[in-house]
């Protein structure tokens, strides 16, 4: 149906029926698309370039498409006004005459709003260009509401405006005798058409969602905007679990060939109340003076089967999505939550990586933490206790709590900071994002509470262990599969991905090396403020949005030298470690379980292209579940705030030559942006901006703002009509008489169990 709404829409308007336009009397506000057969020889003649649509998130006048100009090197092509746009929306697949080269920092776009292929290199040089045709719409169905304006209106018509949630798509127009009904609804809208006499597209109603504002209706929405899944298990796929359900135990008969670690020390470390346990640990000393350490993962593909039905929806779910106040699973509740858990005092199966390596001695640096085995083994365990974070902490705080866990605690810890050091030694970076934690309240599940996550020991003690065995796993999937295996890449940035960045500093009096991972990461802590640490979390802030994003791919398709993981400075990388939440593990268990003759490899697993498809839609479904997560916690902040007016300090993150500031607040993960100038008011009459010190001088009230600045600001919601609300952040200090926007980022990540 798409491909022929987008047909319809790029259907040669310069023919369009003499009699219909008259009839319509109106003035074309759009140019014509091209045929399709003239948009195809146009580019086949090179006189054309085609890529995908770009709407800025900042400004719906402006939008971008980058195009492939020569050796994967692209152009981004500025479309600057609604003409040059010319009724594409975001995603669509477009057709762009370029015009001439511009200079990229007077256009009001963002390379945020751009989202390159890694494979690609970007080039220096920005052009302007137009639309002129559509090969193929994106078009979807789309959440909003109606219009505030229309619903205020004193004399109603049933020709109404659709708003979406997504900032990227334009209006609609849509025909309803609903619209009291339908004022404080959230609804979901079909487009149809959009033809050039128009300012926006034609669409019509679909299905109401909820109340605006409603926490379960907002869920609703964000769940269906970001394509989360989230249907029940199918007959089918419920007929693949075991037919004993809760009773299911471990047994000798479907236990064999398996080897038992039952008698090891074997504990799990994770967030308060995590059910869905992927992950334990055990360490003991051998007699020979060395230590066995061992990582035990669920052992999911033994009870998931490939080409089963189970299978085909692990696949495409590709990964649990985590919420404030709740869990879509990959897989069903049985296994991810029961079965496969591997929960405290139970036997259960585990896919084991276990090494020998020398002990922790400083005293000896170059010899401490060594490789001296490792085996790969499907084992059962049996988990002598399920600890918390706080737990495992007090254990590492408390040296006087003495026992067999306790003291393996410790002595894990001790490895995984050898093991970190020689990372961080290396080049591996350490980043930051805005994470926040909620606490529910028990009766109304409403945020009662919310702080800044903090990461200590215990975290970064199984940080380090996963990272290790991915790490190892690896390895020995692509020495024994080298065209087949499913890895994951950090590319190296950009490095005019640090422009920004690097401008910030500057203005404070402060640089940046970005040539390697490790000049980066030594550059990072040579700028610490140890009176200051938001400045220091802030920075790492800033400079983790300059990386490119990590993603899935087929060893085949990249050479050795490309499977670097920058962030990690780490030649090769998977992830192993997490199959009950996501499918990529579930592949790599195969893979491994092929290497070590345990299992054969699935057929699928050997066809290069097949498994590039699988790693797409690892790629976009994880890269979903992460946006679905960061817009469940906007959501819980605004409801925190409601019926609240909190004052809270805050540090200036971003100064723009439009007289806009953006703030960071520590203390909630809020990012917001603050307009210096009044509505109506000119940039120039309102404030003065210094490029070279990124500082705002208010002009009336003489007030200034400079990047890194502390300042205060004050958090509210705004309720407007039909029960619609939004966030803002008003600037108290320094004091200018009007500076209050909604705000226009977002809330850091849901906090959930944080496992690379």
């Amino acid at each position: 149906l798409m491909d022929l709404l987008g047909s319809a829409d790029s259907d040669n308007d310069e023919m369009e029926d003499e009699s219909l336009r008259s009839r319509r009397n109106k003035k074309a506000k759009f140019p014509a698309h091209l045929s399709e057969p003239e948009m195809n020889r146009q580019l086949k003649a090179g006189s054309l370039s085609q890529g995908i649509f770009r709407q800025s998130q900042y400004n719906r006048k402006s939008g971008s498409v980058l195009v492939a100009k020569s050796d994967n090197e692209m152009i981004k092509v500025v479309l600057d006004g609604y003409e040059a746009m010319n009724r594409a929306i975001e995603g669509d697949k477009v057709a762009v005459r370029i015009d001439k080269v511009v200079d990229s920092s007077l256009m009001d776009t963002n390379d945020d709003d751009i989202q390159e292929d890694e494979t690609t290199k970007k080039s220096n040089q920005t052009v302007s260009g137009k639309v002129v045709g559509i090969i193929k719409r994106n078009w979807r169905q789309y959440c909003g509401s109606i219009a505030e304006e229309d619903i205020n209106k004193p004399e109603k018509s049933d020709l109404v405006r659709f708003v979406a949630v997504d900032s990227k798509i334009p209006m609609i127009r849509i025909r309803t005798r609903q619209l009291d009904a339908l004022s404080d609804k959230r609804i979901i809208v079909n487009i149809d058409s959009w033809d050039r006499f128009s300012s926006f597209p034609s669409g019509h109603f679909v299905r109401t969602i909820g109340t605006i504002g409603d926490r379960e209706t907002e869920t609703k929405v964000l769940l269906h905007e970001y394509d989360i899944p989230t249907r029940e298990f199918s007959r089918k796929v419920l007929g693949c679990l075991p037919k004993e359900g809760k009773d299911w135990m471990v047994t000798e008969e479907n236990s064999r060939g398996r080897e038992d670690l039952r008698h090891l020390p074997v504990c799990s470390i994770d967030p308060p109340g995590c059910k869905d346990i992927d992950d334990a640990l055990h360490v003991v000393k051998l007699e020979n003076g060395n230590v066995e350490v061992g990582v035990h993962i669920a052992d999911v593909t033994h009870f998931v089967r490939p080409g089963t039905a189970i299978d085909r929806e692990g696949a495409n779910r590709a990964t649990s999505t985590y919420l404030v106040e709740r869990r879509l699973d990959m897989l069903p509740g049985l296994l991810t939550t029961d079965i496969c858990s591997l929960r405290g005092n139970v036997d259960r199966f585990a896919f084991s990586v276990i090494w020998e390596l020398t002990p922790p001695n400083p005293a000896e640096p170059e010899e401490e933490v060594r490789i001296q085995n490792v085996k790969y083994v499907k084992s059962i365990i049996h988990s002598k206790a399920a600890l918390s974070y706080g737990e495992a902490q007090a254990w590492l705080e408390d040296p006087t709590q003495k026992g067999e866990l306790p003291d393996a605690v410790r002595m894990l810890n001790k490895i995984a900071k050898v093991l970190r050091k020689r990372r961080v030694e290396a080049g591996a970076l350490t980043l930051a994002s805005p994470e926040v934690r909620f606490k529910l309240d028990n009766d109304s599940h409403d945020p009662a509470d919310v702080e800044m996550y903090q990461q200590k020991d215990a975290n970064a003690l199984v940080e380090e262990f996963m990272l290790f065995a991915n790490i190892t796993v690896a390895k020995r999937i692509v020495s024994r599969f080298p065209r087949c295996s499913i890895l994951r890449r950090h590319p190296p940035p950009l490095s005019s991905m640090f422009d920004e960045f690097s401008a910030a500093l500057k203005a404070v009096g402060l640089s940046v090396k970005v040539d390697t991972s490790k000049a980066l990461a030594d550059s990072l802590d040579s700028l610490a403020r140890p009176e200051t640490p938001f400045f220091n979390k802030l920075v790492r802030i800033l400079a983790t949005r300059c990386m490119q994003q990590a993603k899935y791919f087929c060893s085949g398709e990249f050479t050795p030298d490309e499977y670097l993981h920058y962030g990690l400075a780490t030649p090769i990388y998977t992830h192993f470690t997490s199959p009950i939440r996501r499918y990529a593990d579930v592949i790599v268990h195969r893979l491994l379980a092929a290497a070590e003759d345990i299992d054969p490899l699935p057929e699928e697993y050997e066809n290069k292209e097949s498994m590039r498809k699988i790693s797409d839609n690892l790629n976009t479904r994880h890269h979903n579940a992460q946006l679905a997560g960061f817009a469940s916690v906007s959501l819980y902040t605004v409801i925190f705030f409601r019926n609240k007016s909190v004052d809270a300090l805050a540090m200036v993150s971003k100064v723009q030559e439009t007289g806009k500031i953006v703030v960071f607040v520590p203390e909630y993960g809020i990012e917001g942006k603050i307009n210096l100038v009044d509505d109506g008011e000119e940039v120039d009459t309102a404030v003065s901006f210094d490029s070279e010190k990124l500082t705002l001088v208010h002009k009336r009230s003489g007030s200034k703002v400079t990047i890194f600045d502390q300042v205060k600001v004050n958090l509210s919601v705004e309720k407007r009509t039909g029960r619609r609300e939004k966030l803002v952040v008003e600037l108290l200090e320094p004091n200018i008489r009007r500076a209050k926007r909604n705000l226009n980022g977002s809330a850091g990540k849901s906090v959930k169990k944080q496992k690379k």
